[in-house]
């Protein structure tokens, strides 16, 4: 049994060597400028310690005539390598709230992306106009390149 024990150490640093490759993923940072696939962007600030952010989001989609205007976001997002992340956009143009959450991938070609799903709340003026005012959909985001200065 004494012969056991370094054998068992040896096949196991062994086949962690191995399988480190296949676990190696690129870092996804939520920090940055991000366009989606209707046009709209986000900037995402610098996490906090605990994780939280804040930044704005610019839609190029709504159902109101009023004029667009930058709506501030807050968020928070758990810290690993390809982050899950969930914020709230509180819209300075119209009497509506939208929640995203998703996940922060490295894709093949080694790009960033957010795969995301939101929810919209609109405004009901009554309780029986609520059937109707929370819409859902997706957004897939990626990473506008760095503004020069």
């Amino acid at each position: 049994a004494a012969e056991m024990v370094p054998t068992t150490s040896l096949l196991l640093l062994l086949s962690l060597a191995l399988l480190a490759p296949g676990l190696s993923v690129d870092q996804c940072k939520l920090t940055g400028n991000w366009t989606n696939d209707l046009g709209s962007n986000m900037t995402i600030g610098n996490l906090s310690s605990k994780g939280e952010f804040t930044g704005t989001y610019h839609t190029a989609v709504t159902s109101t005539t009023q004029q667009i205007k930058l709506s501030p976001l807050t968020g928070i997002q758990h810290n690993n390598t390809q982050p899950i992340f969930g914020f709230t956009v509180n819209w300075t143009f119209t009497d509506s709230s939208a929640v995203f959450t998703g996940q922060c991938f490295v894709d093949k070609d080694g790009k960033e992306v957010l795969k995301t799903m939101w929810l919209l709340r609109s405004d009901a003026k009554s309780i029986k106009d609520d059937w109707n005012a929370t819409s859902v959909g997706t957004n897939v985001f990626t990473r506008l390149p760095n503004k020069m200065e």
